[in-house]
């Protein structure tokens, strides 16, 4: 693929959503289901580096979460509050 339209259809790290929410759910293979401070929910994934340090998520949790603009029905949590 031309190097030119590689950049075109990929999409920039700036273009992320971060919202905060509840884990509700946990599921298998890392997947939470997280509830948003609008009532929404979506299927979040952990991110690589809270998996790399072993950070636990349990239900009830509040964490931030990052999503695409281009599918608002999931996301990643980069970040699980104290």
């Amino acid at each position: 693929m031309n190097r030119n339209l590689w950049r075109y259809f990929c999409v920039a790290k700036d273009d992320v959503i971060e919202v905060e929410g509840k884990v509700v759910d946990t599921m298998p293979n890392a997947m939470f289901t997280v509830e948003l401070e609008n009532g929404h929910q979506i299927l979040a994934t952990v991110s690589g580096k809270i998996r790399k340090n072993y950070i636990r998520i349990l239900a009830g949790d509040r964490v931030t979460v990052e999503m695409s603009p281009y599918d608002l029905t999931r996301g990643r949590i980069t970040y699980r509050f104290k």
